[in-house]
């Protein structure tokens, strides 16, 4: 980072950084048991929610320089904002580190390779639905055609990092992309109607993990919901929001809002965390511009998680059934931080007949996936992950439940780093859900 870099960023700080909230931020330290990078760093202040604020602030304040620490503490953060429901002065962190890490994303030099890749990723894939299905296409042949094993038997993976090479096995089955192309856009209730919902798909979960997209909305029929699908909608923006790209978040946004403005929808309902709380945050993503700030509130009220809903149409009301087993819940950290989603999935799951539902300690903290964390933050990413694996066994539970799907991959990759495979699995709640309420139809009372 030269000097003209750090002259650029500073002064951005102090024209775009939002000060009252970094004030807000007593350093009384509440944040810190709850923040797995402070844990895992061996207590590093600089490490912590409370650090890195403090370290903004110093940016601001012109005692700091923004240099390769500064940047290198806010690359480490997960960004899971478990900090924020501990915190007694309610400071908005993930919008601090939002803030922070777009300044200086958009204003440092990158390498090639660097710019490549996240000129690739963040504007020729994500925004782009038909694009995101085309790759998936291609895995899908991947995996069928003979390749993989060919590959696999090669040891190609044998020159890669562990956690790829391993992150490779855990992928699921990718549909074809005639499966993809093929779901109608409205569907009627299979009980009684008691709500209209619109379907936020997403882009991954709508290509990768169209299955439980597809089990999803199984789900909210047999509740009683009319489902319309607006199919022009797009990427929610979150990774983008994330990784220091915040105005193509707001364009993916701005889309998405005149989207779903045009369905007469009681909700939104999301079935991934990540999306749900970025959805959420589309009021303060545009608070600033008066054309959309009050049509993005509009939006972020319809919001809720596939689980608030089935809570509220009493599904864990019906008769749920599965053979006998253990089973566990892992926090959406943005499910249960951003959206403020907790109990939810745990009534579900706990209504399941057959089942012995055992609640996994520190189930809040995160697993050490976030977003694209895994890939760019490996060593950490093992970290986080390899405490959350003991607390897992511990349950002695024989499937892991999940509600987000980058959660899912790294739970499947916790397994398979175990040597767990044979013995316990990871499984989206959506899946779950209809598992069990189908099993119930079938099987005699």
């Amino acid at each position: 980072m030269n000097n003209k870099e750090k002259q650029t960023i500073q002064k951005e700080f102090k024209e775009k950084m939002d000060y009252d909230e970094l004030l807000n931020c007593m350093r009384c330290g509440f944040c810190l048991p709850s923040c797995p990078t402070y844990i895992e760093s061996g207590y590093d202040e600089v490490q912590s929610p409370r650090g890195r604020i403090a370290l903004m602030k110093g940016v601001v304040d012109g005692v700091i320089e923004p240099d390769e620490e500064v940047k290198r503490s806010l690359d480490l953060c997960l960004g899971c904002r478990a900090c924020e429901p501990v915190c007694p002065s309610g400071v908005n962190y993930g919008h601090l580190l939002e803030q922070a890490r777009d300044i200086i994303y958009q204003n440092q030099k990158m390498s090639l390779p660097a710019k490549v890749l996240r000129k690739t990723a963040f504007e020729g894939l994500f925004p782009y639905q038909n694009r995101m299905r085309t790759v998936t296409g291609l895995l899908s042949f991947y995996q069928r055609s003979g390749v993989q094993k060919a590959v696999r038997k090669s040891g190609f993976y044998n020159f890669l990092p562990d956690s790829l090479s391993t992150m490779e096995k855990v992928l699921p089955e990718a549909p074809k992309r005639k499966e993809m192309l093929s779901r109608p856009r409205h569907l009627k209730p299979l009980s009684p109607q008691k709500k209209k919902v619109a379907f936020f798909t997403g882009c991954l979960m709508d290509t990768l993990f169209l299955s439980t997209n597809d089990a999803t909305i199984k789900l909210l029929q047999h509740a009683g919901c009319e489902i319309v699908i607006p199919e022009s909608q797009n990427c929610c923006g979150a990774l983008h929001g994330h990784s220091g790209e915040k105005n193509k978040a707001k364009q993916l946004a701005k889309k998405n809002i005149m989207v779903f403005e045009q369905e007469d929808a009681d909700y939104i309902i999301t079935n991934a965390g990540g999306c749900g709380a970025f959805l959420v945050d589309y009021s303060h993503l545009l608070k600033d511009e008066e054309e959309w700030k009050e049509r993005a509130e509009n939006m972020a009220n319809k919001v809720k998680d596939v689980t608030s809903i089935l809570v509220e149409m009493d599904f864990h009301k019906q008769t749920l059934k599965l053979n006998s087993q253990i089973i566990t819940y892992q926090d959406s950290c943005h499910l249960k931080n951003g959206q403020r989603t907790f109990m939810e999935p745990r009534i579900l799951l706990s209504s399941i007949e057959n089942v012995s539902y055992v609640e996994m300690e520190d189930a809040g903290r995160c697993c050490g996936s976030a977003g694209i964390y895994n890939l760019v933050e490996t060593e950490m990413s093992m970290q986080v992950l390899d405490y959350k694996m003991i607390k897992t066994k511990e349950t002695k539970a024989k499937t892991i439940v999940t509600a987000n799907p980058g959660c899912l991959l790294q739970m499947k990759l916790g397994i398979e780093k175990e040597g767990l495979s044979g013995e316990m699995k990871a499984v989206h709640i959506a899946d779950l859900l209809l598992e069990a309420f189908e099993t119930a139809q079938t099987q005699p009372v």
